[in-house]
């Protein structure tokens, strides 16, 4: 079957954003999944192109130089259609970043309560912002810096913990967008 440029356009990306251990990667995967689409996580493809863990970019280039990579990767780092793509939960929190990633897809951010976070993460030591004394509080503390980033770079969802809850939701959310955008 021959696949016209329409029915490409009619397949925009999915972008899922938030704080990290939202489930951005695992609600990802079975997006992907259930709509036959490539998955890619931004900071996995980052980490390839840089041959270097996210914790050692920051350790040896710095934040400023992550988020300038995440950047080219938003600008032109991945293929415009078929692709759910799980962000970095930092990406969107720059002037700008937002509405580029609203620019390129259908963007959906997750949420999930700071306990709820603290406890899918802590026991991972790849998250090096979360390398503190009282990882909650400062959770607690980088949730309410980006809340005005988050609510800016797409439809806000709270986490069900029923991943296939939240999927179901985000697949309704992406049908209306897409059959929205695409109505003629």
């Amino acid at each position: 079957m021959q696949t016209s440029p329409r029915t490409t356009k009619a397949k925009p990306n999915i972008y899922l954003s938030g704080f990290m251990g939202t489930g951005k990667t695992s609600i990802g995967k079975r997006l992907a999944q259930a709509l036959g689409y490539r998955f890619i996580d931004s900071d996995e493809e980052i980490e390839k192109r840089c041959a270097m863990s996210v914790k050692d970019i920051f350790a040896t280039l710095g934040e400023p130089k992550f988020r300038e990579m995440e950047r080219e990767f938003m600008e032109s780092g991945h293929p415009d259609s078929g692709c759910v793509v799980s962000c970095g939960g930092g990406l969107v929190c720059r002037d700008g970043m937002p509405e580029l990633v609203r620019s390129k897809g259908v963007s959906i951010v997750l949420f999930s309560p700071p306990e709820a976070i603290l406890e899918r993460v802590q026991k991972n030591d790849k998250r090096p912002l979360l390398n503190q004394p009282n990882p909650l509080e400062t959770i607690k503390s980088l949730m309410r810096q980006r809340q005005q980033f988050y609510m800016k770079s797409g439809t806000a969802i709270a986490t069900s913990p029923e991943i296939s809850d939240t999927v179901k939701h985000i697949l309704r959310i992406y049908k209306h967008a897409t059959s929205k955008k695409f109505r003629r």
